[in-house]
């Protein structure tokens, strides 16, 4: 029997999200394998949580854009709002504010989440992705900064990129506040400054002055952003222990990163192939995520990479797809 035109379905997937064919499934499990391997080599233990989560949960310490803007959210039969997971970060300190008082720190922690995001499907965005996290709970040291970048520096290698495919970028939070804390016109408005801050270089001229307007109360010296952050001792001793390890980093008062729940240092990983020169992921460190639980802070420093980006920049650089 044949189906009318008009009733038959298409066989197109959602917009924004993948199927995964056999050929798409190799090259999945090739980029979760390595995840895997060189996470469990540096010591850290698998865990998991599930998609749904209340959406109150990333409205506390979330990213703007995504609460209000790519968050996918339904209200379910008992009348509670439910959020698929935009991030893993929340579930994770959701996870260790309820056993805070039984377990034993430090705690190196991965996994690999599947996560959603209502956003415009372009080369290296999706609506739905999967995406490595790895964090260091308990330890408010140098060290755990050094030892998350060492890892995610271990991954990039892993994959077979060389250093110079690919640029580490970090900055500190703290140092970012000393800078603008003596021009801004609101103290209580530094995490709305923060988002302006992370947006600002990818902003019209005409939009950067509107918000240099609205939250500062003259305008500030892109010299000497960059000298207090090119100064800054936490930073220059990370520098300085990481190419111990022949790993090297640039350090870039430009940048930010989204999320309200980072307290210090913060740093990005980049590809420098002129064809897909962007950000591949990211992370630093939060300690204070655990207050809206109510329970003692516990310091924490971690990253998310995601599979999408991460098979951009293999296939930009014509790195092996498979094992």
């Amino acid at each position: 029997m044949q189906v009318p035109e008009h009733k038959k379905l298409s066989t197109e997937p959602y917009k924004g999200v993948r199927d995964f064919y056999p050929e798409d499934m190799a090259v999945q499990n090739h980029i979760f394998s390595i995840w895997k391997r060189v996470a469990h080599e540096f010591g850290y233990e698998e865990y998991a949580a599930s998609i749904l989560e209340p959406a109150e949960l990333y409205r506390s310490k979330g990213s703007d854009e995504i609460v209000n803007e790519q968050m996918f959210t339904f209200t379910d039969r008992g009348g509670r709002e439910v959020a698929l997971r935009p991030e893993m970060t929340p579930s994770l300190a959701r996870m260790i504010a309820a056993k805070r008082k039984s377990l034993k720190f430090p705690l190196r922690w991965f996994t690999i989440a599947n996560c959603f995001r209502y956003e415009r499907p372009q080369r290296g965005r999706k609506r739905e992705h999967w995406q490595l996290n790895a964090d260091i709970m308990g330890i408010a040291g140098i060290e755990a900064e050094v030892e998350i970048i060492s890892l995610a520096h271990a991954i990039m290698k892993a994959f077979g990129a060389k250093d110079e495919d690919f640029e580490i970028r970090v900055n500190d939070r703290k140092t970012l506040f000393e800078i603008f804390e003596p021009i801004l016109k609101d103290k209580t408005q530094w995490q709305e400054v923060c988002r302006f801050l992370d947006r600002r270089p990818k902003l019209s001229k005409e939009k950067q002055e509107a918000g240099n307007g609205k939250y500062f109360t003259r305008p500030f010296s892109k010299k000497d952003e960059e000298a207090k952050v090119h100064t800054n001792p936490s930073l220059g001793a990370l520098k300085a222990m990481l190419k111990s390890k022949s790993i090297e980093v640039k350090l870039d008062s430009s940048l930010m990163r989204g999320f309200d729940y980072y307290t210090g240092m913060v740093f990005e990983v980049f590809d420098r192939d002129p064809e897909n020169r962007r950000s591949l992921f990211g992370g630093g460190r939060y300690d204070n995520l655990l207050e809206i639980f109510g329970v003692e802070p516990v310091p924490t420093v971690g990253f998310g990479m995601g599979d999408v980006t991460m098979r951009d920049f293999l296939e930009t650089h014509g790195l092996p797809l498979k094992n």
